[in-house]
Parts: structure tokens; C-alpha cells; sequence
């Protein structure tokens, strides 16, 4: 006679009820970072109101700076940490 085993019902818990797991990726937001932003907005800014002003030269130079330069440097400027040092 075969022996069968009972399966225990298996029971998951609702994906609200699981913890949402958080990825450091090693960015940190900070004065500096704010600064660039607020410069890459002010470039935008200035760029878009001179190109509808007629300006050929002027506006592209300053949307390209605040997008392909500020807005970058913005999100991935770190200051210097106070764990990690370059000394050791």
C-alpha cells in the first residue's frame, strides 16, 4: 500500500503585506546638487526665451549647457562622504 503524503496548503502573503525592498544606488541629493539644478533650470529658461525671440545662437548654446551639462551633473555630483576617505 502506497503511503501519500499530505501537502500543507501553502499560503503567501498579499503583496501589499510584503516589504518593498529599497535599492541604494549610491546617490545622494545635496547643496551642491540643488545649486546645479537651479542653474540648469535658470539656462533652460533663458534658452527657451531666446529662441522665441528669433535667437540662433544664443538659445541652442544655452539649452544644450542645461540639458547635456547641468541637469546631468546635477543628478550625479556626490560631495565627499564623511565614511570614506582617499587617504586609506
Amino acid at each position: 500500500m502506497a503511503v501519500v503524503k499530505e501537502r500543507k496548503p501553502t499560503t503567501t502573503r498579499p503583496r501589499s503585506l510584503k516589504k518593498l525592498v529599497e535599492a541604494d544606488l549610491g546617490l545622494t541629493w545635496g547643496r551642491a546638487n540643488s545649486l546645479f539644478f537651479g542653474l540648469a533650470i535658470a539656462s533652460l529658461l533663458v534658452g527657451y526665451v531666446t529662441l522665441s525671440q528669433g535667437s540662433t545662437t544664443l538659445s541652442p548654446i544655452m539649452l544644450v549647457i542645461g540639458y547635456c551639462v547641468l541637469i546631468p551633473l546635477s543628478l550625479l555630483y556626490g560631495g565627499r562622504s564623511q565614511g570614506s576617505s582617499s587617504g586609506e
